[in-house]
């Protein structure tokens, strides 16, 4: 536990803790060619799980490091940023965005993580839908200039909000069976994320060919670790002297009484709480800071997270000598970007996450609603990539309609004699 005397110097610290790590994540991610998409991918179009099971790894790992945080007393997660395990369980957005995500990360070349991967590679189609991801991240959760409506109020409040659920516990699964059987919350947290945790990683290891994956395995390992850091490092590593009274860096942000124990010069800082790897909000914090010309209460941890990853990939693309500028190759590729981004940027806000802010961060909480983002999510990737598959083997003949309805019937929603077009 590191202590300070100043709490500029402690979040200081913070920031660039999670710069770095951040960093070390891009540069994994980018050698070993770490890719949410690409796992949907590969498990869809060629029945390799390879990537499926690190992406299940690096999640895995998260949840060890959350189970062992809190059995230990050291930190708890019940209030975080965003709110995982908040008590109104909003299903239809965390069905809706996550569809919507995972249609637009097929489009778009790659989730928000993927997106600044890309970027430290050099390529320009990434820079775009960042910029589109940005764009509508931010109005999704301020003002459109000229209004008082957001993008999300505007389009989806009026009939998604009514459709929440006020649970009468958090909305984990421990906290949901410890309300049901009126056992002790903390206890049944603990025995469900060992069990979970244990299934998983029988499961994930049962594979021969993944066993003997070093990449896949190290960069599972190095994502879920990074998360784990994270969380660490925003909840207890830090704590600062208030006066004689210590408090961690989340607490001390947030107090009621600011201007006590801070002087008058010291602005408080934004976006500060319990939290650990995302990307889609923090994309849009990313235009925020810069369209208010780089403000320093505006450097959160999304903003240096995202600042990490992007630097990270370049440093081994520059190793590597990968780094090539790379550019739309047609209108319709353009186009499939475009849609990709504004997606990503609606769907990531409205599911509360991504690939790996749902799939991994969220998850290592087992909300519910992670779980169901992250299924979602993997349910729209895939349904795309299949209605692709067959508009591209039967150019001619594929209209949306037909190709939507025979990719329902492989994934068997539909029955079999409702197939429109032939593999």
């Amino acid at each position: 536990m590191m202590v300070f005397e100043e709490f500029s110097t402690a979040h200081n610290t913070i920031l660039f803790i999670i710069f770095i790590t951040a960093l070390i994540l891009g540069f994994v991610a980018n050698k070993t060619n770490f890719c949410t998409m690409g796992a949907v991918s590969d498990l869809v179009n060629m029945n390799d799980s390879g990537r499926m099971r690190a992406w299940l790894l690096a999640a895995t790992v998260a949840l060890i490091g959350v189970t062992l945080l809190e059995a230990s007393s050291v930190t708890s997660f019940d209030d975080t940023l965003p709110p995982y395990r908040n008590s109104n369980f909003a299903w239809l957005e965390y069905i809706l965005g996550g569809l919507m995500f995972g249609v637009g990360m097929t489009l778009g070349s790659g989730c928000g993580n993927k997106t600044l991967i890309r970027i430290g590679g050099g390529n320009l189609k990434s820079v775009f839908v960042f910029a589109l991801i940005a764009i509508c991240a931010y109005f999704m959760v301020n003002p459109i200039p000229g209004t008082s409506d957001t993008i999300y109020s505007l389009l989806f409040y009026s009939w998604t909000n009514p459709a929440t659920v006020s649970l009468t516990t958090q909305q984990d699964i421990g906290a949901i069976l410890a309300g049901a059987s009126g056992s002790e919350t903390s206890t049944l947290r603990s025995l469900l994320g060992f069990f979970v945790s244990g299934l998983l990683l029988f499961i994930i290891y049962k594979s021969k060919d993944f066993r003997l994956d070093k990449d896949n395995n190290f960069s599972g390992i190095v994502i879920g670790v990074a998360v784990i850091i994270a969380w660490y490092a925003t909840s207890s590593l830090v704590t600062i002297d208030a006066d004689g009274e210590p408090m961690n860096w989340a607490s001390y942000a947030n107090v009621d009484n600011w201007d006590m124990i801070e002087d008058d010069s010291a602005a408080r800082p934004r976006d500060v709480g319990v939290q650990s790897y995302t990307f889609i909000n923090p994309i849009g914090q990313t235009l925020r800071y810069g369209i208010n010309g780089l403000e320093q209460t505006l450097l959160t941890f999304g903003v240096v997270a995202v600042f990490g990853v992007v630097f990270g990939s370049l440093i081994w693309s520059l190793i590597n000598r990968s780094f090539r500028i790379e550019w739309f190759a047609n209108i319709r590729d353009f186009a499939n970007h475009l849609i990709g981004g504004i997606l990503m940027g609606i769907g990531g806000i409205l599911a509360l996450g991504c690939t790996i802010g749902q799939a991994v961060t969220g998850f290592s909480t087992l909300s519910i609603g992670s779980i169901l983002a992250f299924a979602s999510i993997v349910a729209g990737s895939a349904l795309t990539m299949k209605i692709q598959y067959y508009k591209m083997l039967h150019e001619d003949e594929a209209t949306f309609i037909k190709a939507f309805i025979t990719a329902l019937v492989d994934f068997n929603l539909l029955p079999k004699n409702m197939r429109k077009l032939e593999d």
